[in-house]
């Protein structure tokens, strides 16, 4: 059975994007709409992209993927690198493709001289729970997770600016 990991090519798009609406699938919400889809491809490949895709392939097959992009440590005054979704096809599960992956992403890591890497867990997913704790991560209970969404960001916005 034959493995690898490359970066995300306009070629491969489409088996991504497909990847997500399985991921989209799995954690029981929408996929992204087609105005996601053509933001996702624009912000991959734009000349200031927002944020870095690698897919995983089992004998030639897309079967998993990792979003990542950088943050940055002011107190380590070095970057972070952000997971943002690592997702493996149930199929490929048993087949060491997450560990794969996300051992490739370390690499990342070290290699860009990263303070940490930083990710988030969904509370029900115990599979991903065991995986990352198995390799050693840590939760962080003392930080707690905020979030705006696009339209309070809009509502703040116009709040601010009158």
């Amino acid at each position: 059975m034959s493995f690898s990991i490359k970066k995300l090519s306009e070629e491969d798009f489409e088996a991504f994007f497909s990847l997500i609406v399985a991921l989209a699938d799995y954690e029981h919400l929408a996929p992204p709409d087609l105005d996601a889809k053509a933001r996702l491809k624009r912000d991959a490949f734009s000349d200031r992209p927002k944020f870095e895709a690698y897919l995983a392939f089992l004998n030639g097959e897309p079967v998993g993927y990792a979003i990542i992009f950088e943050t940055y440590s002011s107190f380590l005054a070095k970057p972070t690198l952000y997971l943002e979704d690592l997702f493996v096809l149930p199929s490929a599960r048993k087949q060491k493709v997450g560990f794969r992956l996300f051992k490739f992403l370390i690499g990342l890591a070290v290699e860009r001289e990263c303070g940490r890497m930083e990710w988030q867990v969904l509370n029900w997913n115990q599979l991903a729970i065991d995986f990352y704790e198995k390799l050693g991560a840590t939760h962080q209970h003392a930080w707690l997770p905020y979030r705006l969404t696009e339209a309070q960001l809009h509502d703040l916005h116009r709040q601010f600016s009158t």
